[in-house]
């Protein structure tokens, strides 16, 4: 079958896809190492990069950094419900999981199908405008 004009990558889609994985990676397998090479890869690209990397890098070092601003608000709400050893540490950590950490997970694959067809993407409450 002929490539079209379709198949082609459009300008920094790569760059675009590899921040989003960075994302959820950062989120599901190995957090904080994922993030500083996401935060490295937005600071070594965010002035040469085309738009469509640029917007990709952004949404997702915000995002990131929200992800990890809201589990310091559930570890805080854990610690003043009586701590680790309290059993509101379960009723804190299902909630914080089941609402907060899976919503971040769902938009981030939102974003990566985005990056991968080459579209720009805003998460939605927490994304920053795109140019």
């Amino acid at each position: 079958m002929p490539a079209s004009e379709d198949d082609s990558d459009k300008p920094g889609q790569t760059l675009a896809v590899a921040a989003e994985a960075l994302y959820i990676a950062n989120l599901l397998l190995v957090p904080g190492l994922c993030f500083f090479i996401l935060l490295r890869l937005y600071f070594r690209h965010r002035a040469s990069a085309p738009a469509l990397a640029v917007c990709h890098l952004k949404q997702t070092v915000s995002a990131s950094i929200w992800a990890g601003v809201l589990l310091v608000i559930a570890n805080l709400a854990i610690f003043l419900l009586g701590g680790y050893t309290s059993a509101n540490t379960w009723t804190v950590a299902i909630i914080y999981f089941t609402t907060c950490h899976s919503t971040l997970v769902l938009l981030g694959i939102l974003g990566l199908a985005k990056a991968m067809a080459g579209q720009n993407y805003v998460f939605p409450l927490i994304g920053r405008p795109c140019k």
